[in-house]
């Protein structure tokens, strides 16, 4: 258990199978306050331009070396779209048009919701931010599959590959 005090009166949490719910939660011993533990957010976008993806390779862990869409968690107080727009900007410094969702990726075991759009680059240069050590644009027949840093990277450059032949 990530939490060991309640996050209400700082009693001590316990996992115990929660009967309406039907499941076991972490319950404050002392306020029998709930804590309940929901993946976080993340917000990314493929940025396009004549047909290809820009990608950055991550600087940092998580799968450092590798090569991924501009995305990041969405902070409270931005919606997820303010927030796939605000990670491009800081990661690959570039402005992007209206998006486009591509898909929502999920996985049992993973702590993480993911919203990706497609987005036209409209502006800027690219270039390395403090998470990125270098950008590239791939086409979709050049894209570095053996290199990319998650599962919904994987996913979602499939799908923007797909979209592209469908349309």
């Amino acid at each position: 258990m990530a939490f060991q005090f309640c996050l209400r009166c700082g009693g001590a949490l316990q996992d115990e199978w929660v009967e309406e719910e039907e499941r076991e939660r972490p319950v404050c011993r002392t306020c029998g306050f709930i804590l309940y533990r929901n993946p976080k957010v993340v917000a990314g976008v493929i940025p396009c331009q004549d047909g290809r993806a820009l990608l950055l390779r991550r600087m940092i862990e998580p799968a450092r070396g590798k090569w991924t869409f501009p995305a990041g968690y969405v902070e409270l107080g931005e919606s997820v779209e303010e927030a796939a727009i605000r990670e491009t900007r800081e990661e690959v410094a570039v402005e992007i048009g209206e998006l486009s969702l591509l898909n929502v990726y999920s996985y049992r075991e993973s702590p993480v919701v993911t919203v990706v759009y497609l987005s036209r680059i409209i502006g800027g240069n690219p270039r390395t931010g403090q998470e990125a050590e270098e950008v590239a644009f791939f086409p979709p027949e050049g894209l570095p599959w053996e290199e990319l840093a998650f599962r919904s990277t994987h996913e979602a450059l499939r799908d923007w590959i797909h979209k592209l032949q469908h349309k």
